[in-house]
């Protein structure tokens, strides 16, 4: 289980990032964070990484307080950031290191087939799709059987319809691992598409608005009455956010 208590964050230079962030996702669980810019969703995926240092609060990862990057925990960022100087097997096990070769090397393969890509073992980065290539920085933070998986806005950078493949193939990939999820994004129908829960997000400084149960079947039909009213709940969630800064500012 990921508890994350009052969770605040304030830079050097005044920003105040995130106040009082305070959510539980369950073991198993996939929790998506929506909002619009200035609402913390980065500062707060780089303070679950270990990547920053939080003003105050804390995050707490099976009742173990994490204040550095561990292994159970991985991320995945919105470009593969994977190493074009090693072969696709390579890359996906370059975290497998404590492994032998035997054991590294299937784990390599399973994943492999998982993602679809079994035979492109050799090739290099460069001869990689866009979509390839994020399935390839899939598979490598998947392999290490992480306990939470966190993902910022991973195919924002690709075409709608390798967008939705690769959503549904990593929903595919979570109902076999069973990994916890925390989902980034600034697309409300990815979040639907993946998440038990969306938290709504309110800037300046980041803070919760509303979090919103999706009580949808897996696989969600993107064009159903159900998902289009939920879109339209969230649409209008995300509207009142951003109204509300707005007149505070004003004020």
């Amino acid at each position: 289980m990921l508890d994350i208590r009052n969770l605040s964050k304030i830079y050097s230079n005044g920003i105040h990032a995130l106040e009082g962030f305070s959510l539980t996702v369950r073991e198993g669980e996939v929790v998506a964070v929506i909002g619009g810019s200035g609402c913390g969703k980065s500062t707060l995926l780089r303070l679950l990484s270990g990547l920053e240092t939080p003003s105050s609060g804390e995050i707490r990862l099976d009742n173990k307080r994490l204040v550095e990057p561990d292994p159970l925990v991985n991320i995945v960022f919105q470009e593969p950031r994977l190493f074009p100087w090693l072969t696709v097997a390579d890359n996906i096990g370059f975290g497998l290191s404590t492994l032998d070769a035997g054991e590294r090397q299937d784990r390599v393969r399973q994943v492999l087939e998982k993602i679809g890509l079994l035979g492109y073992e050799k090739r290099w980065i460069k001869e990689l799709s866009g979509g390839q290539a994020q399935r390839v920085a899939l598979a490598r933070a998947l392999v290490t059987k992480p306990s939470v998986l966190l993902l910022d806005e991973p195919f924002s950078a690709l075409d709608a319809m390798t967008r939705a493949d690769l959503q549904d193939h990593l929903v595919d990939l979570w109902n076999e691992a069973g990994s916890t999820m925390l989902l980034v994004t600034h697309d409300i129908e990815e979040a639907i598409i993946m998440a038990d829960r969306i938290v709504v997000m309110q800037p300046f400084p980041g803070r919760i608005l509303q979090e919103v149960s999706v009580d949808l079947l897996r696989r969600r039909d993107r064009t159903s009455p159900d998902f289009a009213a939920l879109r339209k709940h969230l649409s209008a969630l995300l509207a009142l956010s951003m109204s509300s800064t707005k007149h505070s500012a004003s004020a």
